[in-house]
C-alpha cells in the first residue's frame, strides 16, 4: 500500500509540475548527451593511438646526389639493424604514383610536380615504436641520408586536436550537468513547496523521513532517467545517420566506433542520470524540509 501511494505520489508530481519536469529532462538529456559522446571520444582516441601507433612507420629519405654504393650501405644498414621489422623502398616514381593518389583533386597541383622533385625514402616499421630515437641515431650518420621523420611526431599533433576537442566537450558537458542539478534542485523546492501542507500533516502523524522524501527523489530519478535515455537515442542516432552515412568518408581517417560502445553509454548515462538526480532532490530536501 505505501509503495503504490508512493508511487502515486510520483506521478502525480511529474504531472503537476510537467513544465518544469520538461525542462529538467531536456536539460538533462543534453548535459548527459555531451558526456556520453565525451566519454566515446575518449574511448575512439584510445582506439585511434593503438590501431595508428602500431602502422607508424619511420621514413628515410634520401639526397638527390646518393650514389648506389651508398644507398646498398643504407639498405644493409636497416636491414641488419635489431629495431628494424620490415622495410620498403620507395622509389621517384612510387613516390610520385602515391602523390597523383593523394592529391588527385587538385590536378593543377600535380602538374606541377615532377618525378624527379620527390625523394626516394625508405619506410621502415619498428618492432617498438617508441625506440625511433635510438634508430635515428643509428641512421643518421650516414651518407646519402637528406632527413629521419617519425609518423609518430605527426600522429601527436592529430592527436593533440582530439584531445582538446575531448576536454571542451567534458567542460560543456560540466556547465550543463551543473545547470541540470539546479533545475533539478529548483525543481524538486516547486513540488515541495506545492505539497508542504501535506509534508507537515505527515511530519505530525509520525510519518518517516524515508516516506516523506521518497516521492520528490523518485520524481527527480525518473526524469534523470528518461534524460539519459533520451540523451543514448540522440547518440545512437547521430552515429547511424551520420558517422555510418553522411560522414562515412572519415573512416579512411577516423577509425569506426563500435556499436558496442555506443550501447555501452545506455547503463552509463542511466546509471549518472538516476544517480545526480537522486542525490540532488535528497540534499535539496534535506536543506528545505528539514527532515
Amino acid at each position: 500500500m505505501r509503495l503504490k501511494y508512493v508511487l502515486n505520489e510520483v506521478l502525480v508530481g511529474l504531472w503537476r509540475n510537467v513544465t518544469m519536469t520538461v525542462a529538467m529532462i531536456i536539460t538533462m538529456s543534453v548535459s548527459l548527451t555531451m558526456l556520453g559522446a565525451s566519454v566515446l571520444l575518449y574511448m575512439q582516441v584510445d582506439q585511434m593511438k593503438n590501431f595508428y601507433y602500431g602502422e607508424i612507420e619511420v621514413s628515410i629519405f634520401l639526397r638527390d646526389d646518393v650514389t648506389d654504393a651508398q644507398k646498398s650501405a643504407i639498405d644493409q644498414a636497416i636491414a641488419n639493424n635489431a629495431l628494424t621489422e620490415s622495410r620498403q623502398y620507395e622509389s621517384k616514381q612510387d613516390a610520385f604514383k602515391k602523390f597523383q593518389v593523394i592529391w588527385r583533386d587538385s590536378p593543377d597541383f600535380i602538374k606541377s610536380v615532377t618525378p624527379d622533385s620527390l625523394p626516394e625514402s625508405y619506410r621502415v616499421k619498428l618492432k617498438d615504436p617508441e625506440q625511433y630515437g635510438a634508430f635515428a641515431d643509428q641512421m643518421r650518420g650516414m651518407q646519402g641520408i637528406q632527413d629521419i621523420v617519425d609518423q609518430r611526431e605527426l600522429l601527436k599533433k592529430v592527436f593533440d586536436i582530439f584531445n582538446s576537442i575531448q576536454l571542451m566537450a567534458l567542460v560543456v558537458a560540466g556547465v550543463m550537468a551543473l545547470a541540470a542539478l539546479l533545475l533539478v534542485g529548483n525543481t524538486i523546492q516547486v513540488a515541495a513547496y506545492s505539497k508542504r501542507r501535506e509534508v507537515a500533516v505527515m511530519k505530525l502523524v509520525g510519518a518517516s523521513n524515508w516516506f516523506i522524501q521518497a516521492p520528490f527523489v523518485l520524481e527527480a530519478v525518473a526524469a534523470g532517467l528518461v534524460g539519459a535515455i533520451l540523451g543514448f537515442v540522440f547518440l545512437f542516432i547521430s552515429k547511424v545517420v551520420l558517422l555510418d552515412g553522411r560522414l562515412q568518408a572519415l573512416t579512411n581517417v577516423l577509425t569506426p566506433i563500435p556499436n558496442g560502445n555506443v550501447w555501452l553509454m545506455l547503463p552509463l548515462l542511466a546509471g549518472v542520470g538516476a544517480l545526480v538526480s537522486a542525490v540532488t532532490a535528497w540534499v535539496t530536501l534535506r536543506f528545505y524540509l528539514r527532515v
